[in-house]
């Protein structure tokens, strides 16, 4: 679980010491090289992880999270699949690419931080696959908007 974050992190870190993202070229601003580390670690890289998690380690990852395991692995674990592969692919694309993502990346991931909150407040699930997600599950969104607003 805390993978997730870690990749956040690592995202920014990458950026802020001035390493090329994937895609990326000589020169490029510092927002847009940002955004690229995004597209190709946070929002590539950890969705095809978490696609794995949720169709390979389906009853696993629901444990962690303190759900039971049902249907909702499979289509969380194939939408983000679909997630990362669009990630990486715009990681070498432009801010059209970046601004579509953004979008579908961050209705997912608001959507499931309701969802974690939710289960916090009513049924007290401290677990850490329920509640160290939302670092990851806020922490995206968030930074990609900012970025994105900061290129302007």
């Amino acid at each position: 679980v805390l993978f997730l974050p870690a990749t956040l992190v690592t995202a920014w870190l990458l950026a802020i010491f001035g390493i090329s993202a994937p895609g990326s070229f000589a020169g490029e601003a510092f927002a847009d090289n940002a955004i690229r580390w995004m597209m190709a670690l946070p929002a590539g890289g950890m969705f095809v992880s978490s696609s794995i998690m949720h169709i390979v380690f389906a009853k696993q990852t629901a444990a962690n999270i303190g759900w039971q395991s049902n249907g909702f692995q499979y289509e969380v674990g194939c939408c983000s699949f679909g997630l990362g592969a669009a990630g990486i692919w715009a990681a070498y694309l432009d801010q059209s690419a970046w601004f579509v993502l953004a979008i579908v990346i961050s209705c997912f991931l608001l959507g499931a931080s309701f969802v974690h909150i939710r289960e916090i407040i009513r049924k007290n699930n401290r677990n850490w696959g329920n509640t160290a997600v939302l670092l990851y599950d806020l922490g995206l969104p968030v930074s990609l908007w900012a970025l994105y607003v900061i290129r302007k």
